[in-house]
C-alpha cells in the first residue's frame, strides 16, 4: 500500500481537501474535466490507508466500466486483494447482491433470475395476449415504460391499481387496463423466481421498509458510502442511499448539477440540489479547475450555464492554454452544414494531423446522423456511430426500405416477411409458417401464394384471409403508383398509406418519437437525392432509382462495420457523449426547436435541462470546438426556415469566432463566410459577401477550376464534340436541341451509354 504522501501528492488543494475530509456527509461538486474519478479513487484509497477496512466501504456507480476503472486505479494505490473487498459496483449489481443474501425475506429463491429488457418485453407480450387485449391499444414499449416509471417511483402493482389519479390518466390514454397488465406481469415474474432491473431497486426499498432488522444490518455493515454521478439518481436510488446512510451519516456524493441530463430516465436534479437540506452538517467541496479543455472553451461553457436558475454556484476555470475561439459555422441547408463539417474534419486530419478518433460530431437526435453519414461517405472519411446504428441500419428505416423492396419486387420473400405484420395486422407466426410451407412445396414466392385466392381460402380461415388480402391490396396499390409518382411523392404516399407513422404516433413514447424522426429523415434523404439527380442529370428519379442508390449505401455501412479497428470520426448524440472527451468537437444543428428540442423546451425545467445538455456537449472538447446550424432544414421533405439556437446568443461573444453579427436571435452578414470544398488544389476559404447567398457548392468550385465549363460555354457544346461528366465520364455529343436554360444534349458516354441531359444542371466540361 502506498503511503499517505504518495496518495495525495498528485492532487491540487481542493482535490486534497475532498479526499482527506472523509468523516460525515460530503457533497463534492465536480465540474466538467475536474478530475472527479481521481478524487473518488484517491479518497477511497486514503480511507483504506487510514485504516478503514475495504469491506466496510460501499461505492455506487452507474456503469460497470466506471466501477472497473475505479477498482483498477485503487488497486494500484493499495493492493488488488484489498480492492476486491470493496462493495463497489453499479446500483443494480450491489442491490442484487443484497437481495440475493436476503431473498428469503421477500419469498424469493436466492438464485432468482434477472430479466433484461428483451425478456420483459417478451413476458409483457404474453400477458397482453393472455388477457385478450388489443395490441394496437396496448403497445409493449409503452406499457414497459409506464411500469418502469411506476417502479422507480416505488409504486407497486397494488398501489397502482388503487391510485385514482394513475387510473384516470390511463383511461385518458385509452389504456385503462395497465394496472391489470402490471399485476399479471409481476405475478408471472414471481412465479418464475425472477426480477427485472427496476425490481432490484423497488425490492431493495421494500426490504428496508418492511424488515427493520435487515436495514439495521446494512447500516452497521457500511461505515462509509460513496455515490458517483449523484445528479443522475432517481427517487428509488435516493431513498435507498438515504436509509443505509441514516445511522452513521458518512455519505459522500459526487456529481455536477450542470450535467444533469437524464430526467427522461427518472433522474432528479433536486437530489443533488437539496443535499444540504437533507444533511445540514455536510461539507461542500467544489472542484472547479478543468484539466481537460482550453480556457476559451471553459469560459464559453461557463457563460452559457450561468443562465440556469436551478444550479449550485461555481466558477469553473482552466489553467491550460488560452486556445482558439469556438468557431460558428452556417450552411444554407442541413446537407451543406454536414459537408462543411466533413471537410473541416478532413482538413484537420491532413493539415494539422489530428487523428479521426480524436474528433466527435454531436447532435440532439439520432435522425441527424443521416446527412452527416452521407457527407462523410462522400469524402471517404471513416466514421462510427456511437451507441446507435448507422442510419440505414435502424429498424424503422429497414422496415420502410423493405416496403419499397417488396413494391418494386413482389418476389422478395425476405422483405415480405419483414413487413407483412408492420404495423401489426394480426398475421402471426403460425399463419406465416403455413404460407411459407405451401410456397416451398410449390417452389414459388410467398407473394404468388398470398395473391392466389383459391390457395389462400383452402389454407386459412376467413378472418386471416381478409387480413392477408388487406396487405396484398396495399402492396398492389403502392406498386401501381411507382411510375406515376416521383421518389418523394411515393415515399410520402407509402408512409401514410402503410400506417407506420400512425402507429408510432399512437404509441407516443420517447422511442416512438425517435423512430418517427428517423422516418422523417428518410423522407428528407429522398428529397435530397431527388434534388441532386435533378441538378446533376436534369431528371426526376422514381423510387426504383432511390432503392438502387440506398442499397449501395447499405453495402458501404456493412463494409465499414467489418473494419472496426480503423481510426474513425465518432458520430453520436449529445446524451451519449457524457463522460467522454475529444480533441475536436462539432455541435451540429444548433437551431431553435432542434437544440433545444421543441418537445423538451415547453417548461422552464426542461429548457434548463436542454441548456445543460448543450453545456455537456461543449465541455467534451479539449482543444477545438465548432457550433453549426443551417438556415433551412427539411421537415418531411419540405424545406423550412430555421432560427439559430438561443444557446448561441447566451455564450459570451468574446469566446466565439463569428462571421456574422448576432442580434435578436438573428445573424446578419457583415463578413465573408467560411466555405469548404473537396478539391485539394483550391484554397479552403472563399468570400461570399451576402448572408442570403448560397454557399458555393463543390461542383461549382470544380467547374470554376476547369478550363471550359457548361455554365458559360453552352455554345461550345455542339454535335460531335467530346465532353466530360463528373458521374458518367467521357462521352460524345450526339444531338443538341432547345435554347437558353432549356437546352438539352444527347450524349453517348463510353461507360454509361446514351443519356439526355439538361445542360443547365449537367455541368459538362468540353474536352
Amino acid at each position: 500500500m502506498k503511503g499517505e504522501k504518495e496518495i495525495l501528492k498528485s492532487l491540487n488543494d481542493h482535490q486534497r481537501q475532498a479526499v482527506i475530509n472523509f468523516q460525515g456527509p460530503s457533497l463534492i461538486i465536480a465540474g466538467a474535466g475536474s478530475g472527479k474519478t481521481r478524487v473518488l479513487t484517491h479518497r477511497i484509497a486514503y480511507m483504506m490507508q487510514q485504516g478503514v477496512h475495504p469491506a466496510r466501504i460501499m461505492a455506487l456507480t452507474f456503469t460497470n466500466k466506471a466501477a472497473d476503472e475505479m477498482k483498477e486505479r485503487i488497486a494500484h494505490m493499495v493492493s488488488y486483494k484489498q480492492a476486491r473487498q470493496l462493495w463497489m459496483g453499479t446500483f443494480h449489481s450491489i442491490f442484487r447482491r443484497i437481495l440475493k443474501e436476503e431473498a428469503y425475506k421477500l419469498n424469493f429463491d436466492p438464485n432468482f433470475t434477472i430479466y433484461d429488457t428483451d425478456d420483459s418485453k417478451s413476458l409483457l407480450k404474453n400477458v397482453i395476449k393472455e388477457l385478450n387485449l388489443d395490441t394496437e391499444k396496448y403497445k409493449v414499449n409503452d406499457i414497459l415504460s409506464r411500469i418502469s416509471k411506476a417502479k422507480n417511483n416505488l409504486i407497486t402493482y397494488n398501489a397502482y391499481k388503487n391510485n385514482k389519479e394513475l387510473l384516470e390518466a390511463d383511461v385518458q390514454r385509452k389504456n385503462e387496463l395497465i394496472w391489470k397488465i402490471y399485476e399479471q406481469y409481476q405475478l408471472r415474474l414471481k412465479t418464475a423466481n425472477a426480477m427485472d432491473f427496476d425490481d432490484l431497486l423497488l425490492n431493495t426499498n421494500i426490504l428496508f421498509r418492511d424488515f427493520k432488522d435487515i436495514l439495521a444490518k446494512y447500516q452497521d455493515l457500511f461505515d462509509y458510502i460513496l455515490v458517483d454521478e449523484y445528479q443522475d439518481t432517481n427517487y428509488a436510488q435516493y431513498l435507498i442511499i438515504k436509509k443505509i446512510s441514516e445511522k452513521k451519516q458518512n455519505l459522500c456524493v459526487v456529481g455536477d448539477d450542470s450535467q444533469s441530463i437524464y430526467s427522461f430516465r427518472g433522474a432528479r436534479i433536486e437530489n443533488i440540489l437539496n443535499f444540504k437540506n437533507d444533511y445540514p452538517t455536510c461539507k461542500l467541496f467544489k472542484l472547479e479547475q478543468n484539466y481537460r479543455s482550453t480556457q476559451t472553451i471553459v469560459n464559453a461553457a461557463n457563460s452559457l450555464i450561468e443562465h440556469n436558475q436551478e444550479r449550485i454556484p461555481k466558477v469553473i476555470y482552466s489553467e491550460n492554454e488560452k486556445g482558439e475561439k469556438i468557431e460558428l459555422l452556417k450552411g444554407l441547408t442541413e446537407s451543406e452544414e454536414a459537408f462543411i463539417i466533413a471537410k473541416i474534419a478532413q482538413e484537420l486530419k491532413n493539415k494539422e494531423h489530428i487523428p479521426y478518433n480524436e474528433m466527435a460530431v454531436l447532435y440532439r437526435i439520432n435522425a441527424q446522423s443521416r446527412v452527416l453519414e452521407d457527407s462523410f461517405r462522400r469524402l471517404n472519411i471513416p466514421y462510427k456511430i456511437y451507441g446507435s446504428l448507422s442510419f440505414y441500419q435502424r429498424k424503422e428505416i429497414k422496415d420502410v426500405i423493405a416496403y419499397i423492396r417488396l413494391v418494386v419486387n413482389n418476389k422478395d420473400d425476405e422483405a415480405l416477411l419483414r413487413i407483412i405484420n408492420i404495423p401489426a395486422r394480426g398475421i402471426g407466426p403460425t399463419t406465416l409458417e403455413k404460407i411459407q410451407d405451401i410456397a416451398l412445396q410449390h417452389q414459388t414466392s410467398i407473394w404468388e401464394i398470398i395473391t392466389n385466392e383459391n390457395i389462400l381460402n383452402q389454407l386459412l380461415k376467413n378472418a386471416f384471409v381478409n387480413k392477408v388480402q388487406h396487405f396484398t391490396n396495399l402492396i398492389q396499390e403502392l406498386s401501381n403508383s411507382i411510375n406515376l409518382l416521383s421518389a418523394l411523392e411515393f415515399i410520402e404516399f407509402l408512409v401514410k398509406k402503410s400506417g407506420i407513422i400512425e402507429e408510432l404516433t399512437k404509441e407516443n413514447t420517447q422511442e416512438a418519437l425517435s423512430r418517427k424522426e428517423n422516418i422523417q429523415e428518410l423522407v428528407n434523404s429522398i428529397k435530397d437525392y431527388e434534388d441532386a439527380m435533378l441538378e446533376e442529370l436534369g431528371i426526376k428519379p422514381n423510387i426504383i432509382d432511390f432503392l438502387e442508390h440506398v442499397s449501395l449505401l447499405s453495402t458501404v455501412d456493412e463494409q465499414n462495420d467489418k473494419n472496426k479497428n480503423a481510426e474513425k470520426v465518432t458520430l453520436m448524440t449529445a446524451h451519449a457523449a457524457k463522460g467522454l472527451e475529444f480533441q475536436v468537437v462539432f455541435i451540429v444543428g444548433a437551431e431553435k426547436s432542434l437544440f433545444p428540442l421543441e418537445f423538451h423546451s415547453k417548461t422552464e425545467n426542461n429548457f434548463e435541462e436542454e441548456r445543460r445538455l448543450f453545456y455537456v456537449a461543449l465541455t467534451r472538447a479539449k482543444e477545438k470546438a465548432y457550433i453549426s446550424f443551417a438556415e433551412q432544414r427539411n421537415v418531411w421533405g419540405k424545406s423550412q426556415a430555421t432560427t439559430p439556437s438561443p444557446f448561441i446568443s447566451e455564450i459570451d461573444s468574446q469566446y466565439l469566432k463569428i462571421p456574422y453579427n448576432f442580434e435578436a436571435n438573428k445573424f446578419e452578414s457583415n463578413y465573408s463566410q467560411r466555405t469548404y470544398i473537396s478539391h485539394q488544389n483550391i484554397k479552403s476559404t472563399i468570400s461570399v459577401p451576402s448572408f442570403e447567398k448560397k454557399l458555393v457548392s463543390l461542383n461549382e468550385i470544380q467547374n470554376q477550376n476547369s478550363t471550359k465549363t457548361s455554365s458559360n460555354l453552352f455554345k461550345d457544346i455542339v454535335e460531335g464534340v467530346y465532353v466530360h461528366h463528373e458521374r458518367f465520364g467521357k462521352g460524345k455529343v450526339i444531338k443538341v436541341e432547345g435554347n437558353d436554360t432549356n437546352t438539352k444534349a444527347l450524349v453517348d458516354f463510353e461507360m454509361s451509354g446514351q443519356k439526355q441531359l439538361l445542360l443547365k444542371y449537367a455541368k459538362l466540361t468540353v474536352l
